[in-house]
């Protein structure tokens, strides 16, 4: 595949017109022809420090259950991570848990630059396109973000099953939290394994701001979605709980129309 043959955004289900639009900030491990060989095996690009492994299969299943737009950037986030801000450190990575990312160590001015415009922007180009699309027509807009993590992370379990991200708007992570709690098997992360503070709320920070969307990030362990049976699980539990939670909010008169 040549350097112009990589299409740095994919964008399903574009006419949904359901009460959500769906973001997978992490789907691919894809790196770029012109951009190997990378220095990592192939096992390393397929692992969590890659991509999210799990979490565009579930997007899939929620964006056809909930008549969804779902977006997400087609480049492995080791050339460059959408979910961070243009002046983040962690944009590109030279490490990743501990592992030396060889083709990041000393990335110039130009390359950066270069990422940006051939990823990152178009991406979140695409977001704000397909808000003002559905803005300009009136339909009513939540934002989720659909995202896994590593089980285990620098020797460190993580308990969660799912975790909730969300800033100071809580109008969609609450419900979802609520909903999530009543089942006492589920231990469930309440801003963990990750917070805004960490910087990974960066997607939805800057597209919800604007019109004041309803959004929160959905944090799975990747070991609950590492199989169809575990990702059709839980898009159909995620799918009735969006549903009420989006009821919640319009009974409330807590929707953005």
């Amino acid at each position: 595949m040549g350097v112009g043959d990589l299409s740095p955004v994919v964008e399903e289900n574009p006419d949904g017109s359901g009460p959500f639009v769906i973001l997978c900030d992490h789907a691919s491990n894809r790196i770029p022809q012109d951009y190997e060989p990378f220095g990592l095996s192939e096992e390393a690009l397929k692992s969590h420090i890659a991509w999210d492994p799990g979490a565009l299969p579930v997007a899939r299943l929620l964006s056809e259950a909930l008549h969804a737009p779902l977006l997400w950037p087609d480049v492995s986030r080791l050339i460059i991570d959408c979910n961070r801000a243009p002046e983040a450190k962690s944009l590109i990575v030279a490490e990743s848990e501990g592992r030396p990312i060889p083709a990041n160590r000393n990335v110039s001015e130009a390359d950066r630059a270069r990422r940006l415009d051939r990823f990152h922007r178009p991406y979140h180009a695409a977001v704000d396109a397909c808000l003002t699309r559905r803005r300009n027509i009136g339909l009513p807009t939540a934002l989720v973000a659909i995202h896994s993590y590593t089980p285990v992370y620098f020797g460190r379990s993580r308990p969660w099953q799912i975790g909730i991200l969300f800033d100071a708007d809580r109008r969609l992570a609450d419900p979802l939290i609520a909903g999530l709690q009543a089942d006492p098997a589920l231990t469930v992360g309440i801003n963990e394994p990750y917070s805004p503070a960490d910087q990974v709320y960066y997607t939805l920070e800057r597209h919800a701001a604007r019109d004041r969307l309803p959004a929160a990030m959905i944090e799975i362990r990747n070991d609950e979605i590492e199989d169809a049976s575990g990702q059709r699980r839980w898009a159909n539990r995620l799918k009735g709980l969006l549903f009420a939670a989006h009821t919640a909010l319009l009974e409330n008169g807590k929707a953005v129309v």
